[in-house]
């Protein structure tokens, strides 16, 4: 995106290489230790975002592969739980050094199947998911010390479904405490982004784990449809769209399932008159243009104060104008490709819809290329809070600008969503900090800096952004008996 005249320097290109990692043509179910077919042959192809081609063939897993998978969990599950804490923790800690040993290989797997820039595969991605690993791990035999009581109990079989923002950081969030905790799993991975679950399923046999403690199933809507409402399905674990959230909320009603939901969000940024605006800006790019925007805590609205709007703007506007767009696996690349046709069509039209209202619409000049699924960076500003785009979840690259004049009316404008996952606060006052935080509905607040993760930290939201809280000692509690 940055143009000649910006910098007196080209970028040279500097891709990574595509042939370190080795895809196969297709790919089978990975049930009870194996790969294998689906039971009526269904397949599906998994394409790269970024052009258009064809990655490989996936086996599409139907109701009777949900049920032979579930089986298979069920049985390992008796030696899995019954394990010591101990040596459930060397699977888990072998997992993760394999994860750190194959995480060139996996980051480019990442970036083919799903668009996003390899620096953010490879430098936040993939840290996360070993990371994840390696702290539960740490918790595997500590059980009785987290605070749910003397040996607390896992549930059993956990059926998990993830979306294809982060397809291998969620399978993590979902596989890592349910085995630590000694449940079994079943997974369904995102449509648009099987591989690197089903590479994970590989790395599973390479770490020597106990067949049938983890089964992947790829599929549609359908597939993890089956799974949820599974008889013998104990613990039910969904990241992914409020839609969906509440449907499979009203499937479960009246079992005895446990349940956590991660849902949508409309994260608002509120940016103080005292903020350091440099720094602020940063944030503000980084809250809502990683990922292309793809991320459900997403900064996706600006709260800005009403004195500093011009000066917040003006620095924005000029630093997007430096982002640049273009080749996911290229290591300049700042602006990768949109996830699926599907996604891109919704963006658009709910930025349509933003004009239509009268919100005024401001994009970098920008050369997007001729295939793949491409968006460029875009702000709204004169939105108002009745506008569509500051109320629905866009799930792209795409900011709502507002302002406020107090504080009480920054947190009255924040907390005015259906959602509850995240928000920031860009001042240099502490006390500012946390008389705000406490005040916003926000399952996770950050003081001036956004998108940042750690395994010890718990996530989760309020409201429509669901219930239940994955990481921490808190993402325990999701998968034992207390």
């Amino acid at each position: 995106m940055a143009s000649a005249s910006a910098s007196v320097f080209e970028y040279a290109p500097a891709p990574e290489s595509r042939s370190i990692v080795d895809i196969a043509p297709s790919y089978g179910l990975f049930i009870d230790g194996e790969f294998t077919d689906s039971a009526d042959g269904k397949v599906f192809k998994t394409v790269s975002p970024s052009t258009e081609e064809v990655l490989a063939e996936v086996a599409q897993a139907g109701a009777e592969d949900v049920d032979r998978a579930v089986k298979a969990a069920r049985k390992a599950f008796e030696k899995w739980s019954a394990l010591p804490g101990q040596e459930r923790a060397k699977y888990l800690f072998r997992i993760a050094r394999i994860i750190q040993e194959r995480s060139r290989e996996l980051a480019v797997l990442e970036t083919l199947d799903n668009g996003k820039p390899i620096k953010e595969t490879r430098d936040a991605d993939l840290p996360l998911v070993a990371a994840h690993f390696f702290y539960y791990a740490g918790w595997a035999d500590k059980l009785d010390h987290a605070g749910y009581g003397a040996g607390p109990k896992p549930l059993g079989v956990a059926g998990q479904v993830i979306p294809w923002n982060f397809p291998l950081l969620m399978l993590a969030w979902k596989i890592a405490p349910a085995l630590a905790t000694g449940n079994t799993v079943v997974l369904k991975p995102a449509e648009t982004t099987p591989l690197s679950a089903l590479f994970f399923a590989d790395i599973c046999r390479q770490a020597g784990l106990p067949k049938g403690v983890v089964n992947i199933l790829p599929g549609y809507g359908e597939t993890g449809a089956a799974l949820v409402e599974h008889p013998d399905v104990n613990k039910v674990a969904f990241t992914g769209s409020t839609a969906v959230g509440k449907a499979i909320a009203r499937s479960i009603a009246g079992t005895d399932k446990k349940v956590t939901l991660e849902l949508g969000g409309k994260g608002a940024n509120i940016v103080f008159d005292d903020a350091p605006i440099d720094q602020a800006v940063e944030g503000i790019v980084s809250g809502i243009f990683f990922n292309q925007g793809q991320v459900c805590c997403a900064g996706s609205r600006l709260l800005v104060q009403e004195s500093v709007e011009d000066e917040v703007l003006d620095s924005l506007k000029r630093r997007l104008s430096t982002l640049r767009l273009g080749d996911p696996l290229d290591k300049n690349t700042d602006i990768g490709a949109i996830n699926s046709a599907e996604q891109l069509a919704r963006i658009k039209a709910l930025t349509e819809t933003g004009e239509a209202e009268g919100a005024e619409r401001w994009s970098a000049p920008c050369e997007l290329p001729s295939s793949g699924y491409w968006f460029a960076p875009t702000l709204f500003t004169n939105v108002t809070q009745a506008h569509r785009i500051a109320r629905d979840e866009i799930f792209g690259p795409v900011l709502s600008v507002l302002t406020f004049r107090t504080p009480d009316e920054a947190v009255a404008k924040a907390n005015n969503s259906q959602y509850g996952l995240s928000a920031g606060i860009w001042t240099e006052k502490g006390s500012r900090i946390l008389a705000v935080a406490s005040k916003l509905r926000a399952g996770v607040v950050w003081a001036n800096t956004f998108n940042k993760f750690d395994p010890t930290s718990p996530f989760g939201g309020y409201k429509e952004s669901g219930f239940g809280r994955e990481g921490g000692r808190h993402g325990l509690e999701a998968y034992l008996d207390v």
